[in-house]
């Protein structure tokens, strides 16, 4: 199989998200409190696993109902309550996190002849944000999911991609945080699969052979061998 392409997701291969998580576990607490219900770091550490487990669509919005326990008034509440809180988290956390020695990762691929895109769900400003770490120069697909209003899993947003860079899907590989969101959509379009496991889904396990990565990574230094081994 010969690769010509490849799609990175931004939170968790580029945008380490430290900052990020903590500030979402921070306003969910606030949230719930908001509604009357008040839970420990324990308990939501507790509820977040269980939504990775249980591959939550949005994570945040099941942790809501895990913790309210299924009070359906509580949660609508608490999810209204975080959702307001998008603007003041953007502010506070200053930016994206730039996971260090991605930029090289980068380079050294567009340098070989292989083109890169996105393949995110993420709001349009984002590639403002890379492009004022350098980053934006090296994708030749800058749309996410902010641009043309398709996320992940969806499948056509895959393809959108792999139709900007034209290469079949069978020539391109994702490299995401997430089988539900990344790998699993990518593998049934046929393309390859790099999982970078980081951040609040770093435990996502595969439930089936279908939903399997061809490589596992959990740093840059990783990422760069195995998208050698498959590329070249």
């Amino acid at each position: 199989m010969s690769f010509r392409a490849v799609l990175f997701d931004v939170g968790g291969p580029i945008d380490l998200e430290v900052r990020h998580e903590q500030l979402v576990d921070e306003y969910l607490q606030r949230a719930l409190m908001a509604v009357g219900v008040n839970v420990s770091p324990e308990q939501l550490g507790a509820a977040s696993q269980w939504a990775v487990h249980a591959y939550a669509p949005d994570a945040y919005a099941a942790m809501i109902w895990k913790l309210c326990r299924g009070d359906e008034a509580r949660t609508l509440g608490a999810i209204q309550h975080f959702a307001e809180s998008a603007p003041e988290r953007r502010q506070h956390r200053g930016g994206l996190e730039l996971r260090p020695g991605v930029g090289g990762v980068l380079k050294s691929l567009t340098d070989g002849g292989i083109r890169l895109g996105l393949a995110a769900n993420q709001p349009a400003a984002i590639v403002d944000e890379l492009d004022g770490f350098g980053l934006r120069q090296y994708f030749t697909h800058r749309e996410v999911s902010g641009h043309h209003g398709l996320r992940k899993p969806d499948t056509r947003l895959f393809l959108r991609a792999c139709e900007d860079l034209e290469v079949a899907p069978s020539e391109c590989i994702m490299v995401g945080d997430r089988i539900d969101n990344d790998i699993f959509p990518a593998r049934v379009l046929g393309m390859g699969t790099v999982l970078f496991r980081t951040g609040r889904h770093i435990e996502q396990q595969p439930r089936s052979l279908a939903e399997v990565p061809d490589e596992t990574v959990h740093s840059v230094e990783e990422l760069k061998s195995a998208l050698e081994r498959m590329i070249w």
